[in-house]
């Protein structure tokens, strides 16, 4: 995970952040279950929603990597 993504991690509320690492834990099982949705930033970049945070990951199938590329909450400008 890079730096500036546990930046951001560490911003939020302690109830949040524990919401947050938990669904990023279970992205090692599957990072295609929960709210998920596809985004125009990139072939294979989604979009996972954790209440009013969203998680921006790319998934590489082939290197079985999932990259976490931003956490943010939620806003009318956030995509």
């Amino acid at each position: 995970m890079p730096n500036r993504v546990k930046r951001q991690i560490k911003r939020f509320p302690q109830n949040d952040c524990g919401r947050i690492l938990k669904v990023l834990r279970e992205f090692e099982a599957d990072p295609w279950q929960g709210d998920i949705a596809k985004t125009d930033h990139g072939e294979n970049t989604w979009r996972r929603r954790v209440g009013n945070y969203r998680i921006i990951y790319f998934v590489s199938i082939n290197l079985r990597l999932i990259e976490i590329k931003e956490i943010c909450r939620r806003t009318s400008s956030t995509y």
